[in-house]
């Protein structure tokens, strides 16, 4: 098995470095399966040496975790079947942690009707070795875990903390009380557990921080009701605190030296979020140190969890470690890979092994084992396989401004092979709303233009692509300038003559599928057909159910007021009231086990549309959540969507 197993992987690797000439290979675009199915490979982890590899990839059709050597060598494989797995970590060089969740439904007693738990499995490399889940097989315990707070190697044994949820005991054995979670430290060698800090008081939001060997550094409680906040030490001693109405202050790591923690906190007068300095033993008031907005993303020791540096937002970036040694292996990589999206995956704690991601023109997922002793970077895995360079569409970043001046951008995506005029196109807002698009390979965007479409994803305002203030530009603006974003978007194409405004339809999922939404109901004749997957329709109930959901909290209330702007008025901007406008066919497109905007949202709408008499489908994913975790339900929604969108808006 492990030799079939490795020279399955090899062949894989190996196929995408074979240039095959273009009339070699099928005639057309290839199946959407290509673009829809689950990657071959989905996820990627080193260990703490560098010398193993573990995956989340398709074999012959069955997802599995693969551990293996660096030279690809089988070690011990984890069947999936339909576990979604969210997270995948190497603790030292024996064991991985995997985190996997599924959708639960609740009894009368809860608020919500169903809840995805998380579950975090140990798994040996060695094969005579069982697997463990952590709090399983424990009657005092709920079976989920609540929190990752990392790992530690403490007196040469590895330990991983998670936050769980303890049952309390009464006269017929345990049962769920309080469902505040507490802190646990793991030994992934026995899983046993051992309590780190309890829960806290009701009423009080918590977080916990650890220092470099495991103790607790600091913890930060935060009362729900009116959002006064504080950090302690252990012994209570308090490092920073204040109020924050809205909630908007957390813990985010430990400092460079591991002597400090950084926290985030949003000014109430000019609404910027900071992150804070602060000395683990008090010596110091907090100093700011950074604006949040500057920062796409952070690195840390994943051994310690002390910050080994960030990567800032903005065009041509790269990651700034502040060890010097550090920074010139990242450097030499980024230089390697000069024209394409590079993210530093995982790394050995001294950088002498990197695992590396790149994406962009020519490359829909690629995954290499930078080594830096021999300066060589070995392929070990692309995500698609029936994806040559030559069905990947050119990818490009569009500037332009909005009607009242804004400057705002999006990525185009083209078809390849086909002269950029014209085009029928397909508008592609993503969720959130606050999350951007860039200019990487996108499975959604890639299957229609494969099918002769442009493909346009606007970064509206209200997208984290440029500064908090662009960001905050969107509160209270859904359904409108966020939506004429949009539509100032296929303005900008179609003036640059790249598509024809007359074939255009609006696609996407979670906020996407609002906009879609509300491109044909609120806006009306820009689109030949709207495709909404697990939308939200009726911001009313969604306003309700956050709060709900949230405990009616007077913090969590001024939030969403925020957000969303007067309840009163929401339903002016729900499409789910303006059905009867609607002014072209409608694909609804929703996951029955979705916890995040419930399926009711499509089937509501999809009511309102009946009894207005609109032309509509509603198509029911079963099993699948809101991130369309599973590969045959994600590729029945593309199918579908392709189908739909070349019904009425045929690409040829």
């Amino acid at each position: 098995m492990a030799n079939i197993l490795k020279a399955l992987l090899r062949l894989a690797c190996l196929a995408a470095l074979i240039v095959m000439p273009l009339a070699a290979r099928a005639a057309g675009p290839p199946p959407l399966a290509a673009f829809g199915s689950l990657p071959d490979i989905e996820q990627m982890a080193l260990s703490h040496s560098g010398q193993r590899l573990a995956a989340v990839m398709s074999i012959g059709g069955e997802r599995v975790v693969l551990m293996m050597t660096a030279e690809l060598d089988t070690l011990r494989m984890m069947r999936l079947e339909d576990a979604k797995v969210r997270s995948m970590e190497w603790v030292g060089d024996d064991r991985l942690i995997v985190q996997v969740s599924r959708t639960e439904t609740l009894g009368p007693d809860f608020v919500q009707s169903q809840i995805e738990f998380y579950h975090a499995l140990i798994l040996p490399a060695d094969q005579a070795q069982e697997q463990e889940m952590v709090f399983d097989n424990d009657p005092t315990m709920l079976n989920a875990v609540f929190g990752n707070f990392g790992v530690r190697q403490i007196g040469g044994r590895w330990v991983a903390y998670f936050s769980g949820v303890e049952r309390e005991r009464g006269a017929r054995g345990y049962y769920l009380g309080s469902t505040a979670p507490e802190l646990f430290a793991i030994d992934v060698a026995t899983n046993e557990r051992r309590r780190v800090a309890d829960r806290g008081s009701q009423g009080y939001g918590y977080g916990y921080l650890l220092g470099p060997d495991g103790t607790l550094a600091a913890m930060m409680s935060i009362e729900i009701r009116s959002g006064t906040w504080s950090i302690k030490a252990p012994g209570g001693r308090v490092l920073a605190s204040g109020v924050s109405p809205r909630g908007e202050v957390g813990l985010v790591t430990l400092g460079k030296s591991g002597t400090t923690l950084i926290y985030s906190a949003t000014g109430e007068q000019d609404r910027l979020t900071r992150w804070f300095e602060v000395p683990l033993d008090g010596s110091a008031p907090p100093a700011e140190w950074i604006r949040a907005e500057e920062v796409d993303r952070r690195f840390n020791d994943r051994t310690n969890g002390q910050l080994l540096g960030i990567l800032r937002m903005g065009a041509n970036r790269r990651p700034e470690f502040f060890n010097s040694g550090h920074q010139r292996v990242v450097s030499r990589i980024y230089r390697a890979f000069p024209n394409l999206d590079v993210e530093l995956m995982d790394w050995t704690p001294d950088f002498s092994r990197v695992l590396v991601r790149t994406t962009g023109n020519g490359d829909s997922g690629t995954w290499y084992l930078v080594d830096m002793a021999q300066m060589r970077a070995a392929a070990v895995g692309y995500e698609r396989q029936a994806l040559g360079p030559e069905f990947v569409g050119a990818i490009s970043t569009v500037e332009y401004k909005a009607a009242d001046g804004l400057e705002v951008s999006g990525i185009l995506t083209l078809p390849p092979g086909r002269e950029p005029r014209n085009l029928p196109v397909v508008m592609l807002p993503h969720g959130g709303p606050h999350a951007h698009d860039e200019a990487v390979f996108d499975w959604w965007a890639q299957a229609f233009a494969s099918r002769g479409y442009a493909v346009f994803q606007p970064n509206f305002r209200g997208s984290t692509d440029r500064d908090e203030a662009f960001m905050r530009a969107g509160f209270a603006q859904w359904g409108k300038s966020m939506q004429t974003d949009i539509s100032d978007g296929l303005a900008e194409l179609a003036r640059q003559g790249i598509v024809d405004p007359s074939r255009a339809c609006i696609m996407g999922g979670s906020y996407g599928g609002y906009a879609a939404l509300a491109g044909v109901t609120l806006q009306q004749g820009l689109y030949r057909c709207a495709v909404a997957v697990a939308p939200v329709s009726d911001l009313e109930r969604l306003y309700s159910d956050e709060l709900n959901d949230g405990g009616r909290s007077g913090m969590l209330r001024r939030s969403l007021a925020e957000e969303f702007g007067p309840r009163d008025a929401l339903d002016e901007v729900s499409p789910r009231e303006l059905a009867e406008r609607a002014d072209a066919p409608i694909l609804l497109i929703h996951g029955r086990d979705d916890t995040v905007v419930p399926f009711d949202h499509s089937d509501n709408m999809a009511h309102a549309l009946r009894q207005a008499g609109k032309p509509h489908q509603l198509v029911v994913l079963r099993g699948e959540d809101h991130w369309l975790s599973r590969g045959d339900t994600r590729l029945q929604m593309l199918e579908e969507a392709v189908a739909f969108v070349q019904r009425h808006n045929p690409a040829d």
